[in-house]
């Protein structure tokens, strides 16, 4: 048994409107959540399965794509922002 004591008034209403959205009981609706919670990898360990991870290198330079994007980026901006000339 879980059992929380001094909730806010304020986050006490939100859950319970939330629950009345989802169809359930504040008591359905708080399992639901803390079960999805549970099942969430905490930072520490989402860091440590990155670390885990062997990388294989991609042969992209990432450094070449990002400045290829923001250059393409630009020229699209410009294009749009450019005033267009008139037909005289």
């Amino acid at each position: 048994m879980i059992q929380i004591r001094h909730v806010p008034e304020d986050v006490h209403r939100r859950l319970k409107e939330q629950a009345a959205k989802a169809g359930m009981s504040l008591s359905d609706y708080l399992l639901q959540e803390v079960t999805l919670l549970s099942g969430q990898m905490s930072w520490e360990e989402l860091f440590a399965e990155i670390d885990r991870d062997d990388l294989q290198p991609t042969g992209i330079d990432w450094a070449e794509a990002i400045r290829e994007d923001r250059e393409e980026r630009e020229r699209e901006l410009e294009a749009r922002t450019r005033p267009s000339s008139s037909p005289e």
